[in-house]
């Protein structure tokens, strides 16, 4: 009936408003069938209530000391529910102790720290534990660069095992068309690796800045 207005009968609507609280699947059902106005659609008589204000009371929300309509019963298992479940014995990452580890997805440890996390309220925060260390020993990583393992190995936190370089230099270090990435050379050719592409990396910079006007 959606273009034009339903009419509807004093006694309907009286009838209708003494049963406003009713579900309104019920209040429909009945409604159709006492008066029968099967050109009343659900739709239609909930737009009607609706609009005349007559609300069922409910709030959709659970009421103190109300029973939720599962209790007891258990759930079916499903393989992938189960995936993302807390298992016995499992400590949410937010109440771990302090200096916590885990492992990243990117392969790097990651620790909990007592730094204010800057997406959120929370006066902790889990990150790579090389750069927490290296930071502890050479104060905040400057703006534009990142560490570099000098061995190669991601999981090697000591903060000897680290440089800073620029960010962008990191694409002569993790190879291309024309060259491997450092950590695929002999141990004792990387520092020789790392200097030749910070010195090309230089050499590049001096120029942008010279042919600028």
């Amino acid at each position: 009936m959606k273009g034009r207005q339903i009419p509807y009968a004093n006694a309907e609507l009286a009838w209708l408003q003494a049963r406003a609280d009713w579900p309104r699947r019920k209040l429909h059902a009945e409604f159709t069938v006492r008066f029968q106005r099967a050109d009343v659609s659900l739709n239609n008589l909930k737009g009607l209530c609706k609009r005349k204000g007559w609300m069922t009371g409910r709030t959709g929300c659970f009421e103190k000391g109300q029973t939720p309509l599962n209790k007891g019963q258990k759930m079916a298992f499903n393989a992938n529910s189960a995936k993302t479940q807390f298992k016995a014995g499992s400590i949410p990452a937010n109440r771990k102790p302090m200096f916590s580890e885990r492992a990243g997805k990117d392969g790097y440890i990651e620790m909990k720290v007592p730094l204010p996390n800057p997406y959120t309220t929370s006066k902790t925060r889990y990150m790579h534990k090389h750069r927490y260390l290296w930071e502890l020993a050479n104060g905040p990583l400057p703006k534009g660069m990142c560490l570099k393992s000098l061995d190669g190995d991601c999981t090697n936190t000591d903060p000897a095992n680290w440089k800073a370089v620029p960010r962008a230099l990191l694409p002569r270090l993790v190879g291309g068309r024309w060259n491997k990435p450092m950590d695929a050379y002999e141990p004792e050719l990387r520092p020789l690796v790392l200097t030749i592409a910070e010195t090309e990396y230089e050499a590049k910079q001096a120029r942008i800045a010279k042919d600028k006007p």
